[in-house]
């Protein structure tokens, strides 16, 4: 049988990483029987769900139909989520939680929250907080986390109760059904909005980070339209048409306007000729992405029913945005004066 290797990631929100070469002996077999025999740890229904979400890659490709064919020499990887092999215990933590049922809850994440644990990560997180919160999702698979948010990214996300609203959850997840936009504050003044359409997938020198990858990335889109510009400095609002690993960041940082304060993908660089010392201070002061998941809707797994919230960004971008408006209005006035 292949050998299977392990990577923890360094970064406490990637996912641990296996990969194997397909014997012979298992030749010309469906993919997802494959993987049930090469990561035996996980179930096949766990695996399938796992390849239909597009976390299973063929000699560096995201693959994500069960059925497809491998062949001996084959190169799999899979991102398994981490909390798949921990035994993660309920915690006393307070959680602002928007809406919730018998069936779904919606979770104003805050920044600095993990959401579950992973490498060197076993405790204070949002999964060691929803089993406290609502204890029936010791049931459920990843205490019904059907997607995530960096632990320094805030904002909206749901979870599942229920096993069967879990399953329809990432099947809507798998199709691209929810309805997802952010608040971003990016580097450079912006003058009109439009989309980036790049595939992504791990950067080909440091595996903690992405990159727009174009053999072996996955599809990617996303979209964004000009809050409010500043002297040097863009509010964005950005759609999500497709939910990658780190998408918003990597997507800005591609097309040159990064996030402000995101260290991994150059946001904390500050640019600007002639910027007031105060404001740059402020900028390299700024302890986290200017990044807030804003608004969320979806369709409710059990009634069908269109739903949707929408929750403000935080103090620390809300004061990001003041700074930047009123040293705005400075420049234009000195401008003005000249």
């Amino acid at each position: 049988m292949a050998k299977v290797t392990k990577t923890h990631s360094a970064d406490d929100e990637e996912d641990l990483r296996h990969s194997a070469e397909v014997p012979h002996e298992l030749t010309e077999q469906r993919l997802d029987v494959v993987c049930a025999k090469l990561f035996s740890d996980w179930s096949r229904a766990r695996l399938q769900t796992w390849i239909g979400e597009g976390r299973v890659s063929v000699n560096g490709i995201a693959v994500d139909k069960p059925r497809t064919l491998v062949l001996a020499g084959d190169q799999l990887e899979l991102e398994a989520l981490p909390e798949a092999d921990l035994t993660v215990h309920p915690e006393k933590i307070a959680l602002d939680v928007v809406y919730h049922d018998k069936a779904i809850a919606v979770i104003n994440k805050p920044a600095g929250l993990t959401v579950h644990p992973g490498a060197g990560i076993s405790s204070g997180t949002l999964q060691n907080a929803l089993l406290h919160r609502f204890p029936q999702t010791n049931t459920v698979p990843r205490a019904g986390l059907v997607h995530r948010l960096d632990k320094d990214t805030s904002g909206l996300l749901v979870v599942a109760l229920t096993l069967t609203a879990q399953a329809r959850l990432s099947a809507a997840i798998s199709e691209h059904a929810f309805r997802r936009e952010y608040d971003a504050v990016v580097h450079g003044d912006m003058v009109s909005g439009g989309s980036v359409d790049a595939p992504i997938g791990r950067h080909p020198r440091d595996r903690i980070r992405m990159a727009v990858v174009e053999r072996g990335g996955r599809e990617a889109l996303s979209h964004y339209r000009v809050q409010e510009r500043f002297s040097s400095h863009t509010h964005l609002r950005v759609k999500l048409e497709t939910g990658r690993t780190h998408q918003i960041r990597v997507h800005m940082s591609h097309i040159r306007h990064p996030i402000v304060g995101d260290s991994m993908y150059g946001g904390d660089v500050i640019r600007g000729r002639g910027m007031d010392e105060s404001l740059r201070k402020t900028l390299k002061e700024f302890p986290r992405q200017a990044l807030h998941a804003r608004e969320l809707e979806l369709d409710h797994p059990i009634s069908g029913k269109t739903m949707g919230w929408v929750a403000e960004p935080p103090k620390d971008i809300q004061d990001l945005i003041k700074t930047l408006r009123k040293h705005t209005a400075l420049d234009t006035a000195a401008a003005r004066g000249r």
